[in-house]
């Protein structure tokens, strides 16, 4: 058996954060942030990166060291993640690995694919290549390459159609091929945690957290941004597609007004969430704790602890 890695999940603000710093203390610690947002550098308060006051003292790693335009993927994620881990047992601690992100969650602890890391130039390229020619054609095009990848792709299946081709391009050999490698598998054992909360109350937490992320000063992080990469039109994908952000424009240039954007806001967080949950709803290894309120996490805490330590081996 391998050492313990304690994985915290579940739907955005559930209280997963909190949870992760209650069990560092207890263990002897470090948090190992599994956000596919929190990771990129002046989002912040958009993405609900935990302050250092929140953080309460305990290290965490992997939040707000990459720059927006500059796209992480899961396979990129799990490299980092895994040193982190590694550096973190290291010193005889304990990692805690704490997000809602399923495909960072996955890659990581179902071990790294030897797929090798994207091309970002070729990556453009190909983009431009699409424009031109149209997804029918570079999808046949695939066909002819790799038939039974471009099996799974359709008109509205973009990205997957150019890491595909992107793939071959830089290595001579399909996805397919490179999907058969031996994985290599990752130097510890997962204990999957997930909190789960009343629906009706989730839905309130998110509706006052889009208060509070606006309150927070939002709108001037969103205006940075904006100033920082020379205007809205030109905000990194990154930004423009993340939740909550072109609401924010909109109130910024005052096309909608402030309720208006809470209320938007708060619906597409709690579409995110849902989805969220149908992914690890699928993963049986999850422990599921229901939390019936955001401030009565203290019983989940106990129970998380319980489960950590019937996995400890004797």
């Amino acid at each position: 058996m391998g050492k313990l890695l304690p994985v915290i999940v579940g739907p955005t603000a559930v209280g997963k954060t909190l949870m992760g710093i209650n069990l560092a203390e207890n263990l002897n610690g470090e948090i190992i942030s599994a956000d596919s947002r929190q990771i990129y550098i002046g989002m912040e308060i958009g993405n609900g990166t935990p302050t250092h006051a929140e953080m309460k003292g305990i290290p965490h790693h992997l939040l707000s060291i990459v720059e927006p335009h500059n796209r992480l993927s899961s396979g990129q994620f799990a490299m980092l993640a895994r040193k982190q881990i590694e550096d973190v047992f290291s010193q005889g601690k304990t990692p805690i690995v704490v997000g809602g992100s399923g495909l960072y969650i996955r890659a990581l602890v179902e071990g790294l694919s030897p797929i090798p890391q994207p091309d970002l130039e070729l990556r453009a390229e190909l983009a431009n290549e699409v424009d031109r020619r149209g997804m029918t054609e570079m999808i046949a095009e695939l066909t002819v390459i790799d038939y039974k990848y471009a099996k799974t792709v359709d008109q509205n299946n973009k990205k997957r159609l150019i890491r595909a081709l992107e793939v071959y391009r830089q290595t001579g050999r399909t996805f397919s091929d490179w999907h058969n490698e031996e994985v290599e598998s990752p130097p510890f054992d997962p204990v999957f945690i997930g909190l789960d909360m009343p629906r009706d109350q989730l839905h309130l937490v998110i509706h006052q957290r889009v208060i509070n992320m606006i309150d927070s000063g939002w709108r001037d992080e969103v205006q940075r941004l904006a100033e920082h990469y020379g205007g809205y039109e030109r905000l990194p994908e990154i930004v423009s597609e993340g939740i909550g952000y072109k609401e924010i424009i909109s109130l910024i240039a005052e096309k909608i007004d402030l309720d208006t954007a809470i209320e938007l806001i708060a619906i597409r967080t709690r579409q995110f969430a849902k989805r969220q949950m149908t992914w690890f709803r699928h993963e049986s290894r999850i422990h599921w704790i229901t939390i019936s309120k955001s401030s009565e996490i203290d019983p989940a805490i106990e129970e998380a602890m319980g489960l950590l330590s019937r996995n400890i081996p004797a």
